[in-house]
């Protein structure tokens, strides 16, 4: 589905015509369930929270969300994104994960800290966490990583939700993933 069709679709949902949201259901599960899958394609088969679970708990809560603050389809699935992040590090921090550190913890991955699953939950907790403190001194780096670590967004499809160009995409997710990685190997 074309993003302008889309937006159509989320606007005339916005405006209560139920009809919309029945016909914008199956594009938004494909999508979360390629979100969803590239989030968890690299688990083991141990993860307690299966793709369906992930998709299913992300798409009731953009359902519940405000529908009068989606501005298009690339700010739903940015929504999406932040939601599936939200999900994930909660389950991370429920099964009683050891929030940074401790003796002999070793040098880990940006790409495998981002990676949930019960033996990188303390990871998973410590790349959420210095997401936060990214976050507070440069949005935009942090909100690149989210779409890309947690939404699976490409390059190119994080340049139109942000409305910025993939020169700057790439730049800033380099600046992003270096502070990440020296964070996670501080930590």
């Amino acid at each position: 589905m074309e993003s302008a069709e889309f937006t159509t679709l989320l606007k005339s949902w916005q405006q209560g015509n139920k009809q919309a949201l029945d016909d914008l259901t199956p594009v938004v599960y494909r999508e979360l369930h390629r979100i969803a899958v590239a989030r968890m394609r690299e688990e083991r088969g141990g993860h307690t929270l299966s793709p369906t679970a992930l998709i299913h708990e992300a798409y009731m809560q953009l359902v519940e969300h405000k529908q009068d603050q989606w501005h298009g389809r690339g700010h739903f699935f940015s929504v999406a994104s932040h939601l599936m992040r939200q999900i994930l590090a909660k389950h991370a921090r429920a099964r009683g994960a050891q929030k940074r550190g401790g003796a002999g913890q070793v040098k880990v991955e940006l790409d495998e800290a981002a990676m949930a699953g019960p033996e990188r939950d303390g990871l998973f907790v410590a790349l959420d966490d210095a997401l936060d403190e990214l976050q507070k001194f440069d949005e935009r780096k942090a909100r690149i990583m989210e779409l890309k670590y947690f939404g699976g967004l490409t390059i190119e499809e994080i340049a139109e939700v942000l409305a910025v160009s993939v020169s700057t995409i790439t730049r800033e997710s380099r600046l992003a993933e270096a502070w990440l990685q020296d964070s996670l190997t501080r930590s």
